[in-house]
């Protein structure tokens, strides 16, 4: 079976209106994503990079353009289709986590599958087993509040794999984290990706955070800039 094609973006166009101003957030973008990848969004803040991630998971709509997830044509979807294709295609870590503060850890992970109509058994066994995953089968009965942010960065992680999804989506994951904390999250999310064979696509602008990817896209005004490699990155920035 080909690995390739996990994520197609093809020629996609987002503008947004202001009154009379228009703002182009995203200015004919094509990528691709293998399956089993990390792949990066890197640019500066404005560049595109979340409205790019939101298309990607359905989130928002591009005016022009398609976005083929593992198979599924989304920018062809209904509303309804997009919100089944979110539950069963797509995991997110957003930049703030969004965890539901008055669930413990474990109930947040089995919030996704709750959804999905999985039976309690069978999603609060996986539920836990995630947890344990990132590290964190001692706090499942913890609501969000008893949590440092790095202990609910990875619930949010394991929500985001609940449900199996094709491709799982980071929103500046190292945003508020040290140098050590990002290299932690980077080793987790390299774990996760070779016992799990989830394509993961991170939006950052953190070069350490970039360097840990397979494929790293840069993007400016809307615009994928290049297409790298770790080592080719280093070279063009000369670091």
């Amino acid at each position: 079976m080909s690995r390739r094609g996990a994520v197609i973006v093809k020629n996609v166009v987002k503008a947004y209106r202001y009154g009379r101003v228009i703002y182009e957030a995203l200015r004919g973008v094509t990528m691709s994503v293998d399956k089993g990848e990390i792949a990066c969004i890197v640019g500066p803040s404005g560049s595109g990079k979340t409205t790019l991630l939101n298309i990607i998971g359905g989130l928002d709509k591009p005016d022009t353009g398609a976005v083929v997830v593992d198979g599924v044509e989304v920018t062809k979807l209904s509303e309804a289709e997009l919100a089944r294709f979110r539950l069963a295609k797509v995991g997110y870590v957003f930049q703030f986590y969004n965890l539901i503060p008055t669930l413990t850890a474990l109930e947040n992970v089995e919030l996704p599958m709750y959804l999905a109509g999985v039976p309690k058994g069978a999603r609060r066994k996986r539920a836990l087993e995630l947890l344990e995953m990132v590290g964190l089968g001692m706090c499942a009965d913890k609501t969000p509040d008893r949590l440092s942010g790095g202990e609910q960065q990875r619930v949010a992680i394991a929500r985001a794999l609940a449900n199996n999804p094709a491709v799982v989506l980071m929103d500046e994951p190292t945003g508020a984290l040290d140098t050590e904390n990002t290299r932690k999250l980077m080793a987790l999310v390299k774990k996760l990706n070779k016992e799990l064979e989830q394509t993961f696509i991170i939006a950052t602008h953190d070069i350490l955070v970039a360097r840990e990817c397979a494929k790293i896209f840069t993007i400016r005004d809307g615009k994928i800039e290049g297409v790298y490699s770790p080592a080719e990155l280093s070279k063009a920035l000369h670091i």
